[in-house]
């Protein structure tokens, strides 16, 4: 499918009414379709993805344009909402520990590609504290500098394990047995998934 079918496809899963807070709304992403400004309507519409659950079929179609536009990190960021339209959003407010403290040496990659395991509250049958895999998004910036504090989003392994976290609730972030970070909870979100649209 090309990048132009692909990004009529998102646009038509937009409420018409919906709106960025510059005013943009799926109006201005056809004019710009109308004129190949393809880069430019595939940012209006993350824009207007951003302001309210839309379904992971949006997400997919933006995902295979950003590919076709060879746009890496925006087809990483949409598959990644994808995700958090079939699993919920998790959003926290991350410190890593100072190297000169234990913590990492190198930067984080921001992307989703760092895998750490989070003490989320979970015990195993035997009472120990269990630790549950979740990769990291972090926002507005590509890294997450050793010592360094940032809004990360989480991708768990296994999303139901996560349910239970509520804003305010503080978690600690393993790359091995000692605390690599701590994060508390701003959005724990799990209402708007995939359900919502009348999918399974």
């Amino acid at each position: 499918m090309d990048v132009v079918t692909l990004l009529k496809s998102a646009s038509l899963l937009v409420p018409e009414e919906t709106a960025t807070e510059n005013d943009v709304t799926v109006h201005d992403v056809w004019e710009y379709l109308a004129h190949d400004e393809w880069e430019v309507a595939l940012g209006l519409l993350e824009e207007l993805g951003d302001g309210r659950p839309l379904p992971a079929a949006f997400w997919a179609s933006m995902a295979a344009a950003a590919e076709e536009l060879r746009l890496e990190r925006s087809a990483a960021w949409c598959h990644w909402r994808e995700g958090e339209t079939r699993n919920g959003v998790i959003r926290a407010d991350l410190t890593l520990r100072a190297p000169s403290d234990g913590g990492r040496r190198s930067p984080a990659d921001g992307a989703g590609v760092l895998r750490p395991m989070w003490n989320i509250g979970n015990s195993t049958p035997a009472g120990e504290p269990e630790h549950n895999i979740a990769r990291i998004w972090v926002e507005d910036a590509p890294a997450l500098e050793p010592g360094g504090r940032a809004t990360v989003r989480l991708a768990p392994l296994t999303p139901r394990s996560w349910r239970h976290l509520e804003p305010g609730q503080v978690i600690t972030m393993h790359e091995t047995r000692t605390v690599a970070g701590t994060a508390v909870v701003l959005q724990a979100d799990f209402r708007h998934t995939e359900m919502c649209f009348g999918e399974s």
